[in-house]
């Protein structure tokens, strides 16, 4: 009895340092949007307990597709993270799966209970999860894949709020989408410096082993700046609530924020683009992301968006403590 316990806490625990939940704040952040975009249209509709529960669903579900991800990337996490618990054998990885499939129904469960509709993005969330893979060896192809795939979380975090709202395709909120889905795409372009050398035995083709550290460094800076080209494209076009953006200040710091530290990881990965400093650059990159998701909730909740700011940035960095292995 007691060895079979101590089986069980050690597969736990194995199996939550496998969802590196200092991610869980990209999908958690991007599901906020969607319940932000939500609550702009029909306030107070939310209540208290809903959205925690959806808000924990979205937080989970980055670490419990990262089983998903982890089980089909062993071959170059065999190089680019062998003290990874799946590659060491620490978390037996049909086991884990068998778990991960089990939570990813409860979950499907749970978004009928909320709303049937919200099952769609969850679905497709998953299935480009398990796309995403692929798709790495398709040069950017992988880093869209993963956008998109983000994205669903905004729209689950919409469509769990509550019934659908009629007209259900807008400017702004199809703005939204494609701003998440920029936002992670650029964020995960940045992590395939770490795993050139996995990638690239691997036969995973991405952008940076296509064409090169160098070439991925300069592409680096560029990265930087598509976001915010993409957000001054759409408020330009009148495809956001341009009334509301021109009288909320925190937007606008929010945004210098994000530009900051989007300018910075960049910076990082120009002049560290391989060895130690390289993975913990993942940190600000992360946060970079996070930043710009929370610009979007600044339009409509400004207080709100700079308590997510800092609480994220935060933790963030304090879930990443937890992880010093460079090969984990």
């Amino acid at each position: 009895m007691e060895l079979e316990l101590k089986k069980v806490m050690g597969f736990t625990k194995a199996y939550i340092k496998s969802m590196r939940l200092y991610y869980a704040f990209v999908t958690g952040i991007a599901g906020w949007v969607g319940v932000s975009f939500y609550n702009f249209k029909v306030d107070g509709a939310v209540s208290n307990e809903r959205l925690m529960l959806i808000l924990a669903m979205l937080f989970l579900s980055w670490g419990i597709n990262q089983i998903i991800n982890d089980y089909l990337g062993l071959e170059e996490d065999k190089i680019n993270a062998p003290n990874r618990p799946m590659v060491t054998g620490e978390l037996d990885p049909k086991c884990a799966l068998v778990v991960t499939i089990f939570f990813l129904i409860f979950m499907i469960f749970i978004s009928w209970l909320l709303n049937p509709w919200a099952i769609i993005p969850a679905v497709l969330g998953i299935l480009l999860n398990v796309l995403y893979e692929y798709a790495k060896a398709w040069s950017l192809t992988g880093n869209i894949v993963f956008g998109i795939m983000i994205s669903m979380c905004t729209a689950y975090g919409f469509l769990a709020c509550g019934p659908l709202l009629d007209p259900f395709f807008t400017s702004n909120r199809i703005t939204g989408l494609i701003l998440v889905a920029i936002l992670n795409a650029v964020m995960t372009y940045y992590t395939y410096f770490k795993d050139y050398q996995g990638d690239k035995a691997a036969g995973k083709k991405t952008f940076i082993v296509r064409y090169g550290i160098n070439i991925g460094r300069y592409a680096g800076i560029i990265g930087a700046f598509i976001s915010a080209i993409a957000l001054v494209f759409f408020i330009t076009i009148d495809w956001l609530p341009v009334e509301s953006i021109l009288y909320q200040k925190t937007f606008l710091f929010c945004c210098l924020v994000t530009l900051f530290l989007q300018c910075w990881t960049a910076y990082l990965f120009f002049t560290n683009p391989y060895g130690q400093k390289t993975y913990f650059s993942l940190v600000t990159n992360i946060q970079a992301c996070v930043a710009g998701q929370v610009s979007l909730i600044a339009i409509f909740d400004g207080t709100l968006a700079l308590y997510l700011m800092i609480a994220s940035y935060i933790l963030i960095q304090f879930f990443f403590s937890h992880y010093g292995d460079t090969k984990a």
